[in-house]
C-alpha cells in the first residue's frame, strides 16, 4: 500500500495526541502497580501516592541549555543504599 503525502501528515499530526495518551496511560499504570509515582513539579522532585498525597523528595537543579550538537563528559556518582 503506498501512502500519499497528504495521510502522512495526516498521521503525523496526531503524534503528539499519541504520546499524550501513551504517557497518561503509563502514569495511571505505574500508580495502579506500584501505588506511587515520581515527578518533577515545580523544580521539586514529587513522589504521588495513588490516594492523591504528595511528599516532596528534594529539590531539583535548575535546568542547563544546552546546544544542539553539544558533548558533555559525565562524572561518575556511586550510589549506596
Amino acid at each position: 500500500m503506498k501512502i500519499t503525502e497528504e495521510s502522512m501528515q495526516v498521521l503525523e499530526a496526531r503524534i503528539p495526541m499519541l504520546a499524550q495518551e501513551a504517557f497518561q496511560n503509563a502514569y495511571r499504570q505505574a500508580l495502579a502497580r506500584s501505588g506511587k509515582v515520581m515527578r518533577a513539579v515545580n523544580g521539586k522532585l514529587v513522589e504521588t501516592h495513588a490516594d492523591g498525597t504528595e511528599t516532596v523528595i528534594r529539590t531539583l537543579h535548575s535546568p542547563i541549555k544546552v546546544t544542539a550538537g553539544a558533548k558533555f563528559k559525565l562524572k561518575s556518582r556511586v550510589v549506596s543504599f
